[in-house]
């Protein structure tokens, strides 16, 4: 009977540290040091709901400094439009996960519906003019690659 007992303590205690150590994209996102704008406008455009689903989702997330490099006025223009900024960060996510090594140059249809353009050079990845400057951030559901510019559909 303690033999029972404590493979099922052990099992919920397993489960429960697994659960504990989970991180959906949204987590992965809002526990970087470099994402804390983007984590902001995904929870203000209600896209979490979306990077928190099964995905998978491979999220091409600009980093702080790429916000900052917007024109003047244009990132408080963005934030304050909800649909248009949920249409910018959906132009940031593909369907499926896509490590670096798995990239292949081309198309690639966004969750938004447009296409980003993405190209591999010896290891250097791009996706429309913006650069990887981080990759393979693994999350529970999905990969998260975090950029120096924000790319902005058509």
């Amino acid at each position: 009977m303690n033999r029972i007992f404590n493979s099922l303590a052990a099992a919920v205690l397993l489960a429960a540290s697994t659960a504990s150590g989970a991180a959906d994209l949204v987590d992965k996102a809002a526990s970087a040091t470099n994402l804390k704008i983007f984590s902001a406008a995904v929870k203000s455009a209600g896209f979490n709901e979306t990077l928190k689903g099964t995905g998978p989702y491979t999220v091409f997330a600009p980093s702080d400094e790429a916000f900052s490099k917007l024109p003047a006025g244009s990132w408080e223009a963005l934030s304050k439009d909800k649909v248009k900024l949920a249409a910018v960060l959906a132009h940031h996510v593909v369907p499926g996960k896509m490590l670096v090594t798995e990239v292949k140059p081309g198309h690639i249809k966004t969750t938004q519906g447009d296409f980003v353009t993405v190209k591999s050079d010896n290891g250097k990845i791009t996706v429309d003019q913006a650069n990887v400057i981080e990759s393979d951030v693994a999350a529970d559901n999905g990969v998260i690659h975090i950029l120096d510019k924000v790319v902005m559909p058509e």
